[in-house]
């Protein structure tokens, strides 16, 4: 069969762009995500294996898997050792690394150092430089254990960083979060857990302890923001961390983080709505009718102020509105005392680690929905296969030719000749029992083939039912593939 060529209008790319609905209800301490409940599974409370409801679980790896010690180990360890248990006690009678990695049950990435130097980003030089040509590197678990101290029935776990095994295996998954502020700037802040250590050189080389000048800001995603947000500002004031309607920096600011997985290549602006419920009567709604980024109450106790801004780009929603929108007090944060709900207490509960326990018992009477468009961008291309008159009327099926014909003409070791008086099969149909109609050239198209420049299959398109094509017609074909 000959290959015909692509003409210059027959490939066309495109991108398509969709923008589907999110939805989040905070309730009680727990996120939903488009209404959709956590599920349980025969091996896993949580059929999605992920660390609660309201999640979203990457490539859906691992779905109702349970992680178990099997006491299995898999790859390199020291001569006979065939369980995590022998590997455990190797270690500790040898006093000496030895690197392997743990069934758990559960689907993880991996690699095998060699010398192509490949490893995954997230893995430092200097951890990836431990492991010998031959060991395995494990993905989201970090690396390949490595038991440097191991305690019995407790031994300490190396890799990628420190933490249970369990975290650090698939699934990848995502949620909304929240955190609040007091004082965004955060700078210098004494107290236990709030000050960090840091220091700084002079001109000089001399080393100037944390005590005389601010340190490391405590609310470090606001002051990785706050560029952003200056830089917004050109789409209004209510962006810049300090304007004329205040200063961001002595504000309480309430951050919510969107992970990208659930925006795509951003928030659709005009899209975004959040709704304050209080014992399931609407108390306020916040949206970007402008669309700029001003989220304006649309409904509540101050309507048309400005309560926070988005960034569509960067899925962030800031929020300092701090009027009153009703006349119910309520404990919204740990240990703070009472206050009436405002709009920096928007969305507590949600992976905050805030719930009823930890505030009142009118905490279960508030409710928090957020919804939003992301932008799903596909790109696509488009195909014409062109099949003229006159053409594309010979098929590679054997059934093409009559059966029990002589194939061959001659062979031997240096001739090969085909029969040249081989005859087409008649498949044109006739209205009569028994009796075949004239011959026509006719093909049944099922299948088109996509080569590249150096004649490599890379593609075959497959019609759903196969197309009868005779010598007189013209068809043309559109092939769409979705990247």
């Amino acid at each position: 069969m000959s290959l015909k060529k692509f003409g210059p209008n027959d490939v066309i790319i495109n991108t398509m762009r969709a923008h589907p609905k999110c939805e989040f209800l905070v309730y009680d301490g727990k996120v939903y995500y488009n209404n959709i409940p956590q599920m349980s599974g025969a091996n896993t409370d949580n059929i999605l294996c992920t660390t609660g409801s309201g999640y979203v679980s990457l490539y859906e790896k691992n779905i109702d898997r349970a992680f178990t010690n099997t006491d299995r180990i898999i790859g390199p360890s020291a001569p006979g050792l065939s369980s995590y248990t022998a590997s455990v006690e190797s270690a500790m009678d040898n006093s000496r690394p030895n690197k392997f990695v743990l069934d758990t049950g559960r689907i993880y990435p991996f690699l095998i150092k060699d010398s192509s130097m490949q490893t995954f980003k997230t893995m430092r030089d200097d951890i990836y430089s431990s492991f010998m040509v031959g060991d395995i590197l494990s993905g989201s678990t970090g690396s390949a254990y490595e038991i440097v101290y191991p305690l019995p029935n407790k031994p300490l776990f190396l890799g990628g960083g420190m933490g249970k095994p369990k975290e650090w295996q698939y699934p990848m998954s995502a949620s909304i979060t929240r955190e609040f502020m007091t004082g965004a700037a955060g700078a210098a802040r004494s107290g236990a857990g709030q000050r960090q250590t840091c220091y700084n050189l002079t001109p000089g080389g001399h080393i100037i302890p944390a005590s005389s000048f601010k340190c490391t800001p405590y609310h470090r995603h606001f002051w990785a923001l706050k560029n952003r947000l200056d830089f917004y500002g050109i789409l209004s004031e209510h962006y810049r961390v300090s304007s004329s309607y205040g200063d961001k920096n002595l504000q309480k600011v309430n951050l919510i983080s969107i992970p990208e997985i659930f925006f795509g290549s951003g928030i659709k602006p005009g899209t975004v709505s959040l709704k304050w419920y209080y014992t399931g009567s609407l108390a306020g709604e916040l949206r970007d009718t402008k669309r700029n980024g001003e989220l304006i109450e649309v409904s509540g106790s101050s309507v048309s102020s400005v309560a926070g801004v988005v960034l569509y780009d960067e899925g962030f929603i800031l929020l300092t509105g701090s009027w009153d929108l009703n006349s119910e007090t309520l404990v919204m944060e740990p240990g703070a005392g009472l206050d009436k709900p405002k709009w920096i207490y928007f969305g507590a509960g949600a992976n905050d680690k805030i719930n009823q326990a930890n505030t009142n018992s009118k905490f279960n009477q508030i409710a928090f929905n957020l919804s939003f468009k992301g932008a799903s961008d596909t790109q696509v291309v488009t195909i014409f296969a062109h099949a003229k008159r006159g053409e594309a009327n010979y098929s590679n099926n054997p059934t093409y030719l009559q059966y029990g014909q002589t194939l061959l003409q001659a062979t031997s070791s240096h001739v090969y000749e085909e029969n040249p008086n081989r005859q087409i099969a008649n498949t044109v149909s006739s209205s009569y029992s028994g009796y075949s109609a004239s011959f026509k050239r006719q093909v049944y198209i099922s299948r088109i083939g996509i080569y590249d420049d150096n004649k490599n299959l890379i593609g075959v398109a497959t019609l759903s039912n196969p197309v009868l094509k005779e010598e007189d017609q013209d068809y043309s074909f559109k092939i769409r593939l979705d990247i």
